[in-house]
């Protein structure tokens, strides 16, 4: 199995301009220095990147939930995707992850133990390995 996405940029770094869709049709967008950079409205690949990384977590967390025998109700994931510059120029430093579950009947500790699995085990997770992803995780 494969999914596509595409990117296509014109111009230059600064005065140029990119638009991205997702394969299946579901998205598509613009973005630019200013919406990658700075603080002007529109798409940026970090902000894919966080989606992509709440959306596997909070699955893969619901799946471990439910065959936990806590089926919940809902697991909200929100993915703060931190850019900084090295020596080599700009990167992601960190991604924290704020998760809200709502299950009934579970407690906090085996929410957590739950949790923190999903952190370590969810398909993209793991393909970020080289990127700290911290998580404060609790029941709403």
């Amino acid at each position: 199995m494969a999914r596509t996405a595409t990117a296509e940029w014109k111009g230059d770094l600064m005065g140029g301009s990119g638009r991205v869709a997702l394969g299946s049709g579901a998205y598509e967008g613009d973005y630019s220095f200013a919406t990658r950079f700075e603080d002007k409205a529109g798409a940026n690949p970090e902000e894919l990147v966080g989606a992509a990384l709440g959306g596997c977590f909070s699955m893969a967390l619901a799946n471990m939930l439910a065959k936990a025998g806590f089926v919940p109700t809902s697991v909200k994931s929100t993915a703060a995707v931190h850019l900084g510059k090295d020596d080599q120029g700009f990167l992601i430093t960190r991604i924290d992850l704020d998760v809200v579950g709502v299950v009934p009947g579970i407690d906090d500790a085996a929410f957590q133990t739950h949790a923190a699995a999903a952190k370590t085990g969810c398909i993209i997770a793991r393909a970020l390995a080289a990127t700290e992803i911290t998580m404060k995780a609790r029941l709403g």
